[in-house]
């Protein structure tokens, strides 16, 4: 097992007598050329690299930033090139003398936009009030609430994990039978919705949830499984709360970003002029926009996906820093500045690789936007099918890459593309599944996530409708809250699943090189399903993953 000493000393992260050896390659042996490639003494040892790190990737940390400062660069254009006339169209007129558009007075405009808001802020002024009060309530109670949850886990695991369970289908019912009668009673509802139409859809729901409770006892053993592989990843995220003072720091940095390039988007729209236009043998002024503004809009909202993707990287590069910190240093002592160290690396000489991943990753979101918009259009054509099942395919195939990439670059220092590799033979040469760690863990979560925040919302419409007189519209507040705190919590779920994935590369780790670290952790992830190939090819009898 490790020892302290061993854990704060800075070492590479490659523990080997041989430095010119390829990184996880076989050495040449000329012995016995029929070796079984079994032994994991032929393979150099991975551990986590305290050490200085070098810069990777340097050239899309540089693409990156060279596309940072042309929408920056750019946007500031747009800014002091705006035509002040544009607020104005509606003054212009067409001169036939001139041929051109002339300015002239019309003030209706403004009067009529300005009485439409006060009718509106007149007529909406208690919803404004509750809608407001109830999503800075839920904003504050996300905290507690999400801190409580993570205590729960971590000590009664299997006990919310089973008493949730019942809620994934009492639920579903409830507001299936809640809609149907509240449609059946409303004379409006029910001339817009005859009853053939309301029985279709009820009975569809209950098909829904006849579905969800056949994935629930197909899949009971896994759950078994997952509510300790929950248990052990609440305990280690209990050891490093400062993540969730990081996390929502870096989004809200992410989201002070966006906002002067929100501002060169709407400036943008300012750049042109005002010309003649004719229709119909008549003449009326029209804004026409400056032809490289549609160029800027393009590389303005790139640079946003870009950066979106790059800030998600990035989290999950310091989440994955410093669980493999906490789990490395042993039972015995606390790691040092973990966090901090995390943070570093990840804007410092990993930089370019979290750009590279974030790039990757925005690239098959965006493909796969337009696959899906191509198969919406429903184009006929058997090559139009086997387009989209090819790239489908591929990008599968890049998200299964970058599933645990960042991560063992988190750990290792190591660039994308070699993180990749390494990260596939290890998981191959201990006989682990690459695609399979435990997705019911998320699902459950969700799940979990899903059920608060339904009766959140549940006693938030409750108590607008009992306090407050707005009518309908409690139902919309109630919507609202719930969507807020679903997002909080859905976040919550989202580290604590990259908490997952990078407990199981340090077990992997820990396998390789015939240490534990974590008894816990080897008690709980030995239980996985290990790679199904490798399985029937150890033991045929052995049951499918």
């Amino acid at each position: 097992m490790g020892s302290k000493e061993e854990a704060d000393q800075p070492t590479s992260p490659y523990d080997s007598s041989s430095p010119s050896q390829p990184l996880l390659f076989k050495p040449h042996s000329t012995e016995e050329p029929n070796q079984p490639e079994s032994d994991p003494t032929q393979y150099l040892q991975i551990s986590y690299n305290y050490g200085p790190r070098p810069f990777k990737d340097l050239p899309f940390l540089i693409l990156f930033v060279l596309v940072v400062l042309c929408t920056f660069g750019f946007g500031i254009f747009c800014v002091f090139h705006k035509n002040p006339n544009y607020s104005n169209l509606s003054s212009y007129t067409y001169e036939l003398n001139s041929t051109s558009c002339v300015k002239g007075s019309d003030f209706s405009g403004f009067y009529e936009s300005r009485f439409d808001f006060y009718v509106l802020s007149s007529s909406g002024s208690g919803f404004l009030k509750s809608l407001i009060w109830t999503l800075v309530v839920t904003l504050i109670l996300s905290v507690p609430i999400c801190f409580l949850l993570l205590l729960l886990l971590k000590h009664y695991t299997k006990q919310i994990v089973y008493v949730s369970l019942p809620f994934f289908i009492v639920i579903p019912i409830f507001l299936n039978v809640y809609w149907f009668v509240a449609c059946t009673l409303s004379s409006s509802c029910t001339d817009a919705f005859p009853l053939v139409y309301r029985i279709l859809v009820f009975v569809f729901v209950l098909l829904i949830i006849g579905v969800i409770v056949w994935v629930f006892v197909a899949n009971w053993r896994r759950i078994e499984l997952t509510v300790k592989i929950i248990g052990v990843a609440s305990d280690a995220l209990s050891k490093n709360l400062g993540l969730f003072v990081v996390i929502p720091l870096l989004t809200l940095g992410l989201v002070a970003y966006y906002v002067p390039i929100v501002v060169f988007l709407v400036f943008a729209r300012l750049n042109g002029k005002i010309v003649p236009k004719e229709s119909n043998g008549e003449y009326t002024c029209a804004w026409k926009q400056d032809s490289w503004v549609p160029a800027y809009y393009t590389l303005a909202i790139l640079a946003m996906l870009w950066s979106l993707t790059v800030m998600v990287e990035a989290q999950v590069y310091v989440i994955g820093g410093t669980i493999a910190q906490w789990y490395f240093t042993g039972e015995d002592s606390k790691p040092r500045r973990s966090i901090r160290s995390s943070l570093r690396n990840a804007f410092g000489p990993s930089s370019g690789t979290v750009c590279l991943s974030g790039l990757l990753i925005c690239v098959v979101r965006i493909v796969r936007a337009a696959v899906d918009s191509a198969r919406q259009e429903d184009v006929p054509g058997m090559v139009n099918l086997v387009l989209r099942c090819c790239v489908k395919a591929l990008l599968s195939a890049v998200d299964f890459l970058n599933k645990f990439t960042i991560n063992f670059a988190a750990i290792t220092g190591e660039a994308y593309c070699t993180s990749a590799r390494m990260t596939y033979e290890l998981l191959k040469r201990n006989l682990m599944s690459a695609v399979f760690v435990e997705t019911v863990s998320t699902r459950l979560l969700a799940g979990i996530a899903f059920i608060l925040s339904s009766i959140y919302a549940i006693v938030v419409c409750a108590i607008l409708k009992g306090a407050c007189n707005i009518g309908v519209y409690s139902y919309v507040v109630a919507v609202l809250a719930w969507a807020l705190l679903i997002i909080v919590l859905g976040s919550f779920v989202n580290v604590l699943d990259n908490v997952i994935d990078t407990v199981y590369i340090c077990y992997a780790i820990d396998s390789d090189r015939g240490e534990v670290y974590r008894p816990e952790v080897h008690e709980v992830y030995a239980l996985l399903p290990s790679s199904r190939n490798h399985r029937s090819s150890i033991d045929p009898a052995a049951p499918p993953a």
